[in-house]
């Protein structure tokens, strides 16, 4: 039940920052998605130092791992989201949007990730 309410917790604080995030970047005039994209690559950066230190002579508890990566860090995080934008640049025929924003979210968030694993290393 404990962890349940970490990830809970976790989840709902990452949730509102996300929503805060995309209010304040999304862009309604161009309707590119700034704040979605910051949030999942700033999310991904987070969840590689998370699970760096958490890796790293445990750095991290399981209940602290718990809180920030599988519930902040996932309710930070969101593909369902970029799932939808990218299914408005299709509808709309904007390719060009569609694919820089794919590409650059995996490519940018992979690195992004191995930054963070990186971090901790250094």
């Amino acid at each position: 039940m404990k962890h349940l309410l970490l990830v809970f917790v976790g989840g709902g604080f990452g949730s509102v920052l996300r929503y805060m995030i995309g209010k304040y970047l999304n862009s309604p005039e161009t309707g590119l998605p700034y704040g979605t994209f910051a949030a999942n690559i700033l999310g991904s950066l987070l969840i590689g130092i998370i699970l760096g230190m958490a890796a790293k002579n445990n750095t991290l508890s399981q209940s602290q791992t718990l809180l920030l990566a599988t519930g902040f860090c996932g309710g930070f995080t969101t593909f369902s989201t970029f799932a939808y934008e990218n299914h408005v640049f299709l509808k709309s025929g904007d390719f060009t949007s569609f694919a820089l924003y794919t590409i650059g979210s995996f490519v940018v968030g992979f690195l992004a990730v191995f930054l963070g694993l990186y971090l901790v290393k250094a």
